[in-house]
């Protein structure tokens, strides 16, 4: 897999493959919680932050960003791959990108995550982060840097 800094010419790639996992996981779009998906480069970019694709065969199949906050902090965001990308290391080289980024360019990093998602929960806590605190079926998380 091949990780990019994201362009526009991506952007229906990107909303396929982050809906897409979202609907298999049984989530319904929402208009709120996937506005960052209308204008990337604004939400991601425009913080000082990063957004990233996983090209397989010139295509995206996996996604990570990271938003910058108040504080120099961040949020690492929208670590989706397509369900036949799974078990082949992709999801932690994406999720080790975007961590990269982060410890680069901020002073700690916070990620929540759906209590369901038990693979991606080992990995948040295999790479360092505490979990804080459980919220309307989400976890939160941490690391300082």
């Amino acid at each position: 897999m091949i990780i990019q800094r994201y362009d526009d010419s991506r952007k229906k790639e990107v909303c396929e493959v982050v809906l897409g996992v979202l609907m298999e996981h049984g989530f319904e779009p929402d208009r709120l919680k996937d506005a960052d998906l209308n204008d990337i480069n604004d939400y991601y970019f425009g913080s000082g932050g990063v957004f990233f694709v996983g090209i397989v065969d010139g295509k995206v199949v996996g996604t990570a960003g990271v938003r910058k906050l108040d504080g120099n902090l961040c949020e690492i965001r929208r670590i989706y791959l397509k369900k036949a990308f799974r078990s082949k290391g992709y999801g932690k080289q994406l999720f080790g990108t975007a961590l990269n980024f982060a410890e680069k360019n901020c002073s700690g990093a916070f990620l929540k995550t759906d209590s369901t998602l038990t693979k991606a929960i080992d990995m948040y806590l295999k790479c360092g982060f505490t979990f804080q605190k459980e919220e309307r079926g989400y976890l939160y998380f941490e690391k300082m840097f």
